[in-house]
């Protein structure tokens, strides 16, 4: 029988790789790749990269006039070297992500996004094959709109745990979002002081409901469920368009003969009766909506200060590098 990874497969799910390890990504056989400052910090302490760290710091030492100029051009290059090498091992896509201190920057995040966009294409890699991931706040959405829109730049609005964040994010056009599942779960297993089990998980609800709502109302935007916390919670959405899924977890799918049903499916959705609803010309109802779920609140704000804090502690790493 095959693995409980080819199964998912087999629904309709193309399998994405949480990671920055070239070993790992190329071990399971993923569609496409996601990184952030987080994966890429853990990444960059294994010797086999220093290689990749050497490059960036050549490159930011010519970028930038300053010491701060230089570490900001060094963490940029070294985004897209690693982003190149795993292009080297994927068919598909690589997400980069634009520094989570312009989450609520709409035009830092643009002008970042260009920017990541340049290096890229300097080095030969057409921008179709590359996600810039932005935070999913009002000015990310807005910033994403503009990128989709105006230059035609592919995006994956991440940091997501709400169906008005995933409204917004489509009616901008987005390519691709990224529900975090795992982080879901963690919130209400602290609030309600008890355990889910994959089929009652909050997490694994709310990328149904949101992957119903786009089938029902026909957005193209794709949904891919994230940050998972078991293998579990990743069955239940067997069928969703997209998982992206860290190494152990992979590892205990690949190793896996149990059955993996198709859970989601398109055609369902459409008998689904789910009201549509408005938000991205409505600042003030979207801030409002978002604001009544506490979760989504709580949860996005400690996501981009957990990503904007790695993003310090990597730039710390290679301003000595830089000095050395």
């Amino acid at each position: 029988m095959s693995s409980s990874l080819e199964q998912l497969k087999a629904t309709g799910t193309v399998v994405v790789c949480d990671s920055g390890d070239f070993a790992t990504i190329g071990k399971y056989k993923p569609q496409d790749a996601t990184t952030n400052p987080s994966l890429i910090l853990a990444a960059s302490k294994k010797p086999e990269y220093a290689a990749l760290i050497d490059a960036a710091v050549a490159a930011g030492k010519k970028e930038g006039n300053t010491i701060d100029e230089q570490v900001d051009a060094t963490l940029d290059n070294l985004l897209v070297e690693f982003g190149k090498e795993i292009l080297k091992i994927i068919p598909g896509k690589v997400s980069t992500e634009v520094d989570a201190r312009f989450s609520f920057d709409t035009q830092a995040s643009i002008d970042k996004a260009l920017h990541i966009i340049k290096l890229y294409e300097k080095i030969g890699i057409s921008k179709d094959r590359v996600l810039i991931k932005i935070a999913s706040t009002w000015e990310g959405i807005k910033a994403a709109h503009v990128l989709q829109s105006q230059h035609k730049i592919n995006c994956n609005l991440t940091l997501m745990f709400s169906t008005v964040q995933a409204i917004a994010a489509a009616e901008a056009g987005a390519y691709l979002i990224s529900p975090f599942v795992g982080r879901i779960l963690d919130w209400y297993k602290a609030a309600h002081k008890k355990d889910f089990s994959p089929q009652e998980d909050p997490g694994v609800k709310s990328v149904e409901s949101i992957y119903n709502y786009y089938k029902k109302h026909g957005y193209n935007t794709i949904v891919m469920g994230a940050s998972f916390r078991n293998s579990g919670e990743i069955t239940e959405l067997a069928g969703c368009d997209y998982l992206t899924i860290s190494p152990n977890l992979l590892e205990e799918l690949y190793n896996s003969t149990a059955p993996v049903p198709k859970k989601l499916d398109a055609a369902n959705s459409a008998n689904i009766d789910i009201p549509k609803r408005e938000y991205l010309n409505d600042e003030a109802l979207f801030r409002f909506d978002f604001n009544e779920e506490a979760m989504a609140v709580e949860k996005l704000r400690e996501g981009i200060s957990k990503f904007a804090a790695d993003a310090v502690t990597l730039k710390d790493i290679l301003k000595q590098k830089i000095q050395a």
